[in-house]
């Protein structure tokens, strides 16, 4: 008999992680606000679908949960149909929102209470890794309870890693995301340049991206940056919350992140201009609107 797992939250992100675990041989049944994006689901790839995440998670040994923010998260765990109502002692609850670390320690509490064990655990490899099943899972928790899910999270990722205590996986996705801000504005601004000096910018990148300036987003970006092209990943406006979660973090524990709240205010900028659901490359499309003056 296969392992029975629900997944809740059927976005860009839940939608092929699921998939992956039901082709792996899990016994999967889904949830999703939008029931017409469920049905899609089983009808492409078999399992169940429920009207409630409580009733997807009824009798499964790991529930799964990839939605959009801390109140999308309390909504689907501990409200009245949330998860935390029919999850049964000793399975296991692993949050792959990106969310604050202090709501994932809240759910954390409430689920042990209840004998129900609980992993943060943020993913990074955007919309391609999701549907490629090459994430990377960063994991708070206890390690006993990371090794029982670690083989089921290995249907969608190619990496993942315990970090620490309850918290620890929200803390370095905000990590991941400082870093990300910094490089795609340090992107932008060089092709920028490039353009403007009269540079080929496919011979500069071709040339630069060999030594020590070459990175993920120079890579698989900046193509389609020169093209004007900014529908290919994780959007301005969840950067935007992500951001705001690592400043309000970095508030409480005395950081200072001049270049992610300067990123921050110019992503800001672009969902002015809007762009809010282009993707995070889309700094670029700023700097040109300025050299137009608009």
């Amino acid at each position: 008999m296969s392992i029975r797992v629900a997944f809740i939250g059927l976005g860009v992100m839940g939608y092929p992680m699921a998939g992956h675990l039901k082709n792996a041989g899990y016994d999967v049944t889904v949830f999703n606000r939008t029931q017409a994006k469920a049905q899609k689901w089983v009808e492409q790839y078999g399992g169940a679908m429920a009207s409630t995440p409580a009733e997807a998670a009824a009798d499964a040994s790991f529930v799964f949960i990839c939605v959009g923010n801390d109140d999308d998260l309390r909504e689907v765990t501990i409200k009245s149909s949330g998860v935390l109502a029919s999850m049964a002692q000793g399975s296991i609850l692993v949050d792959h929102t990106t969310t604050s670390a202090e709501v994932a320690r809240e759910v954390a509490e409430i689920a042990q209470g209840k004998g129900i064990e609980f992993l943060d655990a943020p993913v990074s490899g955007g919309q391609a890794g999701a549907e490629n099943g090459v994430l990377t899972v960063m994991t708070g928790g206890e390690q006993a309870i990371f090794d029982k899910a670690q083989p089921v999270m290995a249907s969608y990722s190619r990496f993942s890693q315990l970090l620490g205590p309850i918290g620890s996986g929200q803390l370095t996705k905000m990590v991941n995301q400082i870093c990300i801000a910094g490089l795609v504005q340090g992107l932008a601004e060089g092709l920028h340049f490039a353009k403007n000096a009269g540079l080929d910018g496919e011979k500069v990148i071709e040339t630069i991206s060999k030594g020590a300036a070459g990175s993920w987003q120079m890579e698989n970006r900046y193509k389609t940056m020169c093209n004007g092209e900014y529908d290919f990943g994780f959007a301005v406006d969840w950067m935007r919350k992500d951001l705001g979660i690592a400043l309000d973090e970095a508030r409480n524990n005395k950081s200072s992140l001049p270049v992610t709240a300067l990123v921050d205010q110019f992503y800001c900028e672009v969902q002015s201009l809007g762009g809010g659901r282009h993707d995070t490359s889309s700094l670029l499309s700023r700097l040109e609107n300025m050299k137009r003056g608009t």
